[in-house]
């Protein structure tokens, strides 16, 4: 199972992506209009074999717009899993109570969005990309980001998403849901609880800003730290401790 799409929730969708773009060097593969359903707009920047995106909401009353509120700005939001049977994992995680919030279903794709009740901390959606995505390959086929999103990688400044850290006031407990979930076994990180994805990880951390349960920081693998920071620097990113700021999320630079 991989880690393939990390999602910001954001006030302000333009300013988002300007600092998260020229921050990080990545540039907008996709602006998919199907998240007008939700009442949202959004971007979609490659990092390395993987994605993110930032969105924003259009119109009043949206889950994103009460999840800005509540956590008081903004924030990471969603994290997508790919996996080879997306339909196999919903049945199998409807057993254990969980809701789903959306789903959907083609000969392409399969995902679903499970309710963050129920898995706390984040919006998880696991899906899978049908007969033409594999989940281990780096650049597979990913509807989400549009039919040519391989084309816009860049890995000259950043090379990828490394790690999701959900805080929480009972971190353990909120791990174990989430292993329970994934069906993963919890491994130690740093000394943390965390679940080991193919090509990241998730972990669980206590909370340190005081805003509560939810993603509090990632960690991406720069191939020129200096620029990066530089950037964050000219933003007004860039915290005393070295971590940049992005979107309401502190991200850490790590070694490969």
């Amino acid at each position: 199972m991989r880690l393939r799409q990390f999602v910001f929730v954001a006030e302000d969708l333009k300013s988002a992506v300007v600092h998260i773009g020229a921050t990080l060097g990545l540039p907008v593969c996709y602006n998919d209009p199907g998240v007008g359903r939700f009442g949202l707009h959004n971007a979609l920047l490659p990092i390395g074999g993987d994605l993110i995106e930032v969105v924003a909401p259009t119109q009043a009353g949206t889950t994103a717009g009460r999840y800005l509120e509540r956590r008081q700005g903004d924030g990471g939001y969603m994290i997508i899993l790919q996996c080879d049977d997306a339909v196999a994992h919903r049945e199998r995680i409807a057993k254990l109570g969980v809701r789903k919030i959306w789903r959907h279903d083609d000969d392409d794709c399969h995902a679903t969005h499970f309710h963050p009740a129920d898995v706390p901390g984040a919006i998880l959606s696991i899906d899978d990309m049908g007969p033409e995505g594999d989940w281990r390959e780096e650049f597979s086929r990913w509807k989400w980001a549009g039919p040519n999103w391989q084309e816009f990688v860049q890995t000259h400044v950043t090379k990828s998403l490394k790690a999701v850290e959900i805080q929480a006031d009972n971190p353990d407990a909120v791990a174990a849901r989430w292993g329970e979930v994934l069906d993963m076994p919890l491994e130690d990180v740093n000394g943390m609880p965390a679940i080991k994805l193919d090509n990241a990880h998730i972990r669980f951390a206590p909370d340190v800003d005081g805003r509560g349960l939810g993603i509090g920081a990632i960690d991406v693998l720069p191939a020129d730290r200096d620029n990066i920071l530089e950037m964050a620097d000219k933003f007004d990113l860039l915290q005393p401790d070295g971590q940049i700021m992005l979107c309401g999320v502190r991200v850490n630079l790590v070694s490969p």
